[in-house]
């Protein structure tokens, strides 16, 4: 076993934060490169003893390609964005850059790797196809009100949907800056909610400019009451901005998550005019103990 890696449960597990390269920004998220033969129960033990929203477990299935399976410390979750980050870059560590295909329980998430400018291991996931649908009006007034939110507080040219990259998504956005950094929410009658309506996060924004969102992410389905960073949820906004003409593809925005509650995270969204699936890139460190 190496410096970067620890026994949890008898099972070699690393710990990293996706899209930061500060151990102190980010989102964290457990990685277990080889899972072979663990069961469900296991697999949730493990998630829990790390703690984290998510702990990535792989099972190799030939050349460069893995079966991955997330679960929170709650429950299994069809696809997480920011432990796919960390997972691709801890693999680019230890098998070199370039490709990996990863098989998700929401589908095909295809990853390249490579090295920045300044060194550092990135990896950018190209998520399934995304879709975008209404929200009933009852549940969005439920919502607000769980929040502590009224329809005035929303931007009225970002309308709320429920956005899919391989999770659902309520996508919600203020009006200003200021409601977003002062979110306190009322986190049972949400988290009743999302479970109702089998949301995986709340992707709630604030649009500085075309090319910059400041995003938070409550996430009570996980115990968690907010993601520094969420891939998924941002792969999901890509898909919604395009799916509901907000942007015009080909197109590169960023955005900041995580700043809010000292975990600053920088997430890089690519969206094609071709095809409705969405690039998503970040680097991750590894959490020294």
């Amino acid at each position: 076993m190496s410096d970067a890696t620890e026994q949890v449960a008898g099972v070699e597990a690393q710990r990293l934060v996706a899209f930061s390269s500060d151990p102190q920004g980010g989102n964290p998220a457990g990685v277990v490169l080889d899972a072979s033969g663990l069961t469900d129960a296991e697999m949730l033990r493990i998630a829990a003893d790390i703690g984290y929203s998510e702990t990535a477990f792989l099972f190799p299935r030939g050349e460069r390609a893995h079966d991955v399976r997330f679960f929170s410390p709650k429950a299994e979750v069809a696809f997480c964005g920011h432990a796919t980050i960390a997972t691709s870059v801890a693999l680019a560590e230890r098998d070199g850059t370039g490709p990996f295909d990863l098989h998700t329980r929401a589908g095909l998430v295809s990853v390249d790797t490579q090295v920045d400018d300044s060194g550092r291991h990135t990896a950018t996931l190209t998520s399934v196809p995304t879709s975008v649908s209404d929200v009933d009006p009852a549940v969005l007034d439920e919502a607000l009100a769980a929040l502590g939110w009224t329809r005035d507080d929303l931007d009225p040219d970002l309308p709320p949907s429920v956005a899919f990259g391989g999770n659902d998504h309520l996508v919600l956005a203020v009006s200003t800056r200021a409601k977003l950094a002062a979110l306190s929410y009322d986190f049972d009658r949400l988290g009743k909610l999302m479970a109702d309506q089998d949301w995986a996060t709340l992707q709630l924004v604030w649009r500085e400019s075309p090319e910059l969102f400041h995003a938070r992410d409550p996430f009570p389905p996980g115990g968690v009451v907010e993601d520094a960073a969420t891939g998924a949820a941002a792969a999901a906004f890509g898909g919604y901005l395009k799916h509901r003409g907000l942007i015009t593809p080909p197109a590169r925005f960023r955005i900041h998550q995580g700043f809010d509650m000292g975990r600053p995270s920088i997430l890089d969204v690519e969206i094609s005019e071709a095809h409705d699936q969405i690039r998503v890139t970040g680097t991750a460190t590894r959490i020294k103990r």
